[in-house]
């Protein structure tokens, strides 16, 4: 009987210790992420660049006067701004609350009232079947396990509720900028997943699986004129974006590492079609709706 009591009390000690590992492994990283995206300068690249992403999305969901929306990974507010100006009750919620100063002026300046919480998109801490819609747009892809943070957005979405993602396509230039950086930056932690998988058909649909009806997915472009040069776009995104900041951050230390991602970065640009035109070039992204 004692050793039986003894195994068990050591089984369950031993599992006690791996349960707290994981926990703060998981903090660890998920503080990793907030001080990646409190850098740069996210609202303004959001201001810049994707700001017109916010409505469309708003608007593939059908967000309606009285409706309670949730904006999840909602950075600046770009979603959760113009879900306010349709007469819903918006949470706009982040990991990182350092983007919020921006975005309450945003909201002031359009004339939008909404609350800002501070919020992990894979632990959301709001009740089950709390929002009419939910809506992610780049925001929730770059939650590092997938499939919690799918969990989470279905279990607070209400029964009948909708659900709306917008995310960068592995094939669009977002996703390729991500496989250029990705030789020069760490490996993930194991379970950790690529932001453009979420730009995946098969990928986010095996991730809402049949929980969701009326799921549709389309691809779009996002229309960007803001660079002439590769050159150009690479220094913007050194200045201005966290996950670029940080691979950079990584490589400082040896210039030969530096000068490789430089000439990347830049070459992917041209790749893109920045000839020193000013045209206008292609970002992709995978917009998918459902209902709870």
């Amino acid at each position: 009987m004692t050793d039986t009591v003894t195994t068990t009390t050591t089984a369950a000690g031993a599992a006690a210790a791996t349960a707290d590992a994981a926990a703060a492994a998981d903090h660890a990283l998920k503080a990793k992420h907030r001080a990646m995206w409190a850098s740069g300068d996210y609202p303004t690249l959001a201001s810049d660049l994707i700001w017109e992403l916010g409505p469309r999305l708003v608007d593939a969901v059908g967000v309606r006067p009285g409706d309670r929306v949730l904006d999840v990974a909602a950075g600046s507010g770009n979603v959760a701004i113009p879900a306010a100006l349709r007469g819903a009750t918006v949470v706009a919620s982040d990991l990182t609350p350092e983007l919020f100063d921006a975005g309450r002026r945003l909201a002031t300046e359009a004339g939008a009232e909404l609350e800002w919480r501070e919020a992990d998109a894979e632990a959301l801490p709001f009740g089950d079947a709390a929002f009419d819609a939910v809506l992610s747009c780049v925001g929730v892809m770059f939650a590092p396990h997938h499939r919690p943070a799918a969990d989470e957005l279905v279990r607070v979405t209400k029964r009948g509720g909708r659900i709306g993602l917008l995310s960068w396509t592995p094939e669009g230039f977002i996703g390729r900028m991500f496989a250029t950086m990705k030789p020069f930056n760490a490996p993930p932690p194991a379970g950790v997943q690529p932001p453009p998988l979420w730009g995946d058909e098969q990928h986010v649909r095996e991730l809402l699986g049949g929980r969701v009806t009326d799921l549709v997915v389309q691809r779009g472009t996002l229309a960007v004129d803001r660079f002439r040069t590769g050159e150009e776009l690479r220094d913007y995104f050194k200045a201005h974006y966290g996950p670029t900041i940080a691979v950079y951050a990584r490589i400082a230390d040896d210039p030969a590492r530096v000068r490789a991602l430089d000439d990347a970065l830049a070459a992917l640009g041209r790749e893109a079609g920045l000839d020193g035109s000013g045209r206008p070039i292609e970002w992709e992204y995978l917009l998918v709706t459902a209902r709870r």
